[in-house]
């Protein structure tokens, strides 16, 4: 009954409210994708019918246009509310997964649907409801590719999710970590096969994005808005400028690094493979020029590993996944956002600045408490998949 009177509402809250949720990520995958009925446009396409301040460009993988292509062949309000149920269900499949990669059994599906009603309420959540964002279906891509078996069905969904979004390639790392080498070559080979797929179908342009535009992130949106919850993006606020990839913010990667190493060995590395997989993710995070809010879709699977884990029965863990489940429902970036005067200007004062670093020291704060408190086990992780 929860999770149905969740789904209703958020369903009120993006059609009955006058700015319920504007798609405009949506507009931009269907946009672009189309684009490709005028060679040579796709990378100079834009949307700005509701974002003049940022008329919002094709930023993704070519191969994203490919596979978006069909979309603009339907009316758009009829893509954008089934894309808005498809998160949902997206959204329950994060949940199941994860438990299943907890205790190897499919869990209580009570508590995945109470999860799957208050997770549509959090910050990652709701700024991928309005934006019409596709990162929850990737997230599900990659837990599925961690729970198979099947070396190659792995590969396959890490691959075609890189292949559409760059942000799933950090994965890797762990399918590395855990010895799954089939698994990582494989990958390897999907996403280039996307990169040829893209040149057959779009030629030029997709050489231009990756000789030209992979990389440029001030394309991808202004470095410096509270929504930026990555190393450069705080750092940024913090200097008044664009940090780029400068020693401080180094310094910040390097730290995070060696953190999600020591938590890593803390909790037995693939051994515990919803662990393993949020830590990996979690730094890939901090790493990224730019991690949006909907970017954190990674939080759900993170505080379902504190709160039902291995760790469960300790109060850090505790205390650490309901910490993160206040943020993410107070929406902490979203209040600050209403105390800059444009998502451009990067200059802000002291105490915002540092406020706009919560995600980030969060983010530490865990990483630096699984690696100390890690061995202590309330039972024993799933084994390990075959590569």
């Amino acid at each position: 009954m929860l999770l149905i009177l969740s789904i209703g509402a958020r369903l009120a809250w993006t059609y009955v409210l006058p700015n319920g949720a504007n798609f405009v990520d949506l507009h931009v995958y269907v946009g672009g994708a189309a684009a490709l009925d005028r060679p040579g446009t796709l990378y100079d396409y834009v949307y700005a019918d509701q974002t003049p301040d940022f008329p919002l460009p094709f930023t993704y993988p070519p191969f994203a246009a490919v596979v978006f292509y069909p979309l603009h062949l339907l009316p758009f309000g009829l893509v954008a509310f089934l894309w808005s149920i498809g998160i949902m269900a997206a959204l329950y499949g994060v949940v199941r997964v994860s438990q299943g990669l907890l205790t190897d059994t499919e869990g209580s599906r009570r508590v995945a649907m109470l999860w799957t009603a208050v997770g549509i309420w959090t910050e990652p959540l709701r700024s991928t409801f309005d934006y019409g964002q596709v990162n929850v279906l990737l997230v599900l891509a990659i837990l599925l590719a961690v729970r198979s078996t099947r070396w190659w069905l792995s590969g396959l969904l890490v691959g075609l999710a890189a292949g559409i979004k760059l942000t799933p390639a950090v994965s890797g790392l762990y399918f590395a970590g855990a010895r799954r080498w089939a698994t990582a070559v494989f990958s390897a080979v999907v996403f280039f096969a996307t990169i040829g797929v893209s040149m057959l179908v779009i030629g030029q342009q997709a050489r231009f994005y990756f000789t030209d535009l992979l990389g440029d992130a001030r394309r991808v949106g202004p470095i410096g808005t509270s929504f930026n919850q990555s190393w450069r993006g705080g750092i940024s606020r913090i200097l008044g400028h664009d940090a780029g990839y400068g020693p401080v913010v180094l310094a910040g990667i390097a730290v995070t690094a060696l953190l999600a190493v020591l938590a890593w060995r803390a909790i037995g590395g693939a051994d515990d493979r919803l662990g393993a997989i949020v830590i990996v993710s979690l730094f890939g995070l901090l790493l990224s020029p730019i991690s949006w809010t909907h970017h954190w879709v990674w939080l759900i699977p993170l505080m379902i590993w504190l709160l039902h884990g291995p760790l469960r029965a300790q109060r850090g863990a505790r205390v650490l996944g309901w910490g993160w489940l206040a943020l993410t429902l107070i929406g902490v970036p979203w209040l600050l956002s209403f105390a800059q005067p444009t998502i451009w200007e990067i200059s802000r004062p002291w105490y915002l600045a540092w406020a706009g670093l919560i995600y980030i020291v969060a983010t530490l704060a865990t990483l630096g408490w699984i690696a100390s408190r890690g061995g202590r086990r309330s039972r024993v992780p799933s084994p390990r998949p075959c590569p």
